[in-house]
């Protein structure tokens, strides 16, 4: 099991998802996860206990349309100018 390690994936991940509207197993679905997982996935990934490969980060940024950096931004400012920049 991994821990959070401070990354901003999570807190990121959630933002996005809320932004969009969508539940954690609608987000995990679209995403490509099966139905019977999705939502219990999705929610490891927002509480930091386990973090996804990058082909998953990839198809939840499409679902999300977002960039994967912004994702991984540290800077809440920052994460902000991206999202505006990609809207």
């Amino acid at each position: 099991m991994k821990i959070n390690d401070n990354s901003p994936f999570p807190k990121r991940l959630k933002q996005a998802r809320l932004k969009e509207g969508l539940s954690q197993k609608q987000l995990g679905i679209l995403a490509g996860m099966d139905k019977f997982v999705a939502s219990a996935r999705m929610n490891q990934y927002e509480r930091g206990v386990h973090t996804p490969d990058f082909k998953t980060v990839i198809a939840l940024s499409i679902v999300l349309n977002v960039p994967t950096a912004f994702l991984y931004c540290i800077e809440d400012e920052l994460a902000d100018k991206i999202l505006a920049w990609t809207v």
